[in-house]
């Protein structure tokens, strides 16, 4: 998968069909750093007077398992289309761009 691709989120946080939106991004691991966003962005909310919030893997699939919907739409310069991609393959891509942020810490 190529990092550099422009890349769509879409989203419905519950089972309004109001809560749909979409996220765009110049490049996939934008996209990722906003996915986790979207978790830190609610762990605040929960817990305004807690000034340092750590959370694991879990915390984060287990969110993400919560929404109604997540799904990724990336793009494909061979095929000149976009791709789409379901929340199991997100899981995954957060779950190896955080690896590869940890290690180049």
């Amino acid at each position: 998968m190529d990092t550099n691709s422009h890349t769509v989120v879409l989203i419905q946080y519950n089972h309004m069909a109001t809560s749909r939106t979409y996220l765009d991004y110049e490049t996939l691991p934008a996209a990722l750093d906003a996915v986790c966003g979207l978790y830190e962005k609610e762990l605040k909310t929960l817990n305004p007077k807690v000034r340092n919030i750590t959370y694991d893997i879990a915390d984060l699939y287990a969110y993400l398992d919560q929404l109604q919907d997540l799904s990724c739409l990336v793009f494909n310069q061979q095929m000149n289309a976009y791709l789409p991609r379901g929340k199991d393959w997100i899981k995954q891509q957060v779950f190896h761009h955080l690896r590869r942020q940890a290690q180049g810490a």
